[in-house]
């Protein structure tokens, strides 16, 4: 393994024992003072959490290094994460709605990445 599949495999390791202990904070301690809204935000950014992290994984354990495709869909994959759960988790926990604008920005980058994902695919030749 190559040391740079070893930092994605960290970074997707972080990410996943964020997304464990954020849901269970959540479910846990946060529960009494979140309203409904604020739950179902932060359900929102869990479950993307959880799968980009699993995408991730996924990602870090192939040919990631060699494939501009790939790369660019990783790193969309975590700043996509970053811009939508983490702005899911701050409207919750903050209540401060004016970070909705972040939101979207996440989405696209989520996207992107899966779009980069399909095109990388179909690369043959390292980059």
């Amino acid at each position: 393994m190559s040391s740079y599949q070893q930092r994605w495999l960290a970074l997707v390791a972080v990410s996943g024992f964020l997304v464990v202990a954020l849901g269970a904070f959540a479910a846990h301690g946060l529960k009494p003072f979140l309203d409904e809204r604020a739950q179902e935000w932060f359900k929102l950014a869990t479950t993307y959490q959880m799968w980009h992290t699993l995408a991730l994984l996924g990602l870090a354990t192939t040919w990631i290094e060699k494939n501009k495709g790939l790369r660019l869909a990783a790193w969309s994959w975590l700043a996509g994460t970053l811009l939508f759960s983490g702005s899911l988790y701050l409207m919750a926990i903050t209540g401060d709605t004016r970070l909705a604008i972040i939101t979207p920005l996440g989405g696209v980058a989520l996207l992107f990445g899966w779009l980069s994902l399909f095109f990388g695919a179909f690369r043959r030749r390292a980059s």
